[in-house]
């Protein structure tokens, strides 16, 4: 049987190692088949005019050969106007991909995923409200994925949060009311509309995704995290 070649499929590389001496193993999301490790043969020639493509944070469109497992590039293009991200934004969407690499299995379609990156992505590049493009992407990703929680209704009584009370986080399933609670109602009802205008749900919400993931990703470290906490630091 002949391998299924695709053309012109809409990504983001992800990340990329050296193969052998010439070539890479670039990992991308793509609009319609997921993640996917793809093999970049001989483009690190330097006769190659590929190279210069293989890079993250830009909408590409690729086209590769292959029935499961690794593929391999035949073409890579830009889709339209290359983007950029530089300074902090940069370990910021490296954070992006080390989540979706951590939590999307390879060969799973998630458009909703993609549309979600690219738009995390875009807003990262203008460098505006960057923490709320984490914080919404972050909870959309846990959404998407099966591992979100409810912040319209609290689970031990199954009454609907309201604004004036306080809760807590049971067990990463949901929030159940308590008065020592560290989530105020009025921020988790802003998180559900993801509004993060307000300081005081942004950093609510930053410490409840934190909570989240670190549960979820038991124990695994994210490098980009690390990074970026040690930049700000010396800031």
């Amino acid at each position: 049987m002949s391998d299924t070649v695709v053309y012109s499929q809409p990504g983001y590389i992800l990340k990329q190692q050296h193969y052998r001496e010439t070539s890479l193993i670039i990992d991308v999301l793509t609009r319609d088949l997921g993640r996917l490790s793809i093999l970049a043969k001989g483009v690190r020639t330097t006769k190659s005019k590929t190279l210069g493509l293989i890079m993250p944070f830009t909408a590409l469109l690729f086209s590769f050969a292959g029935k499961s497992g690794l593929k391999t590039l035949i073409q890579i293009e830009t889709a339209g106007i290359p983007g950029s991200l530089s300074g902090m934004t940069v370990y910021y969407g490296f954070y992006v991909n080390e989540l979706v690499c951590n939590f999307l299995h390879k060969d799973d379609p998630h458009p909703d995923v993609f549309l979600d990156y690219q738009t995390c992505i875009n807003r990262l590049s203008q460098s505006r409200f960057l923490e709320s493009a984490l914080r919404v992407f972050e909870l959309n990703l846990l959404d998407n994925i099966g591992y979100g929680v409810s912040f319209e209704q609290e689970i031990k009584h199954e009454k609907p949060i309201e604004s004036g009370k306080k809760y807590r986080l049971n067990n990463k399933e949901g929030f159940v009311e308590d008065s020592q609670g560290f989530f105020s109602g009025s921020a988790l009802l802003a998180m559900q509309k993801r509004e993060f205008s307000d300081p005081v749900v942004l950093n609510e919400a930053k410490i409840l995704m934190r909570s989240i993931l670190d549960s979820r990703l038991q124990g695994k470290r994210l490098n980009s995290r690390s990074v970026i906490n040690s930049i700000v630091k010396r800031l």
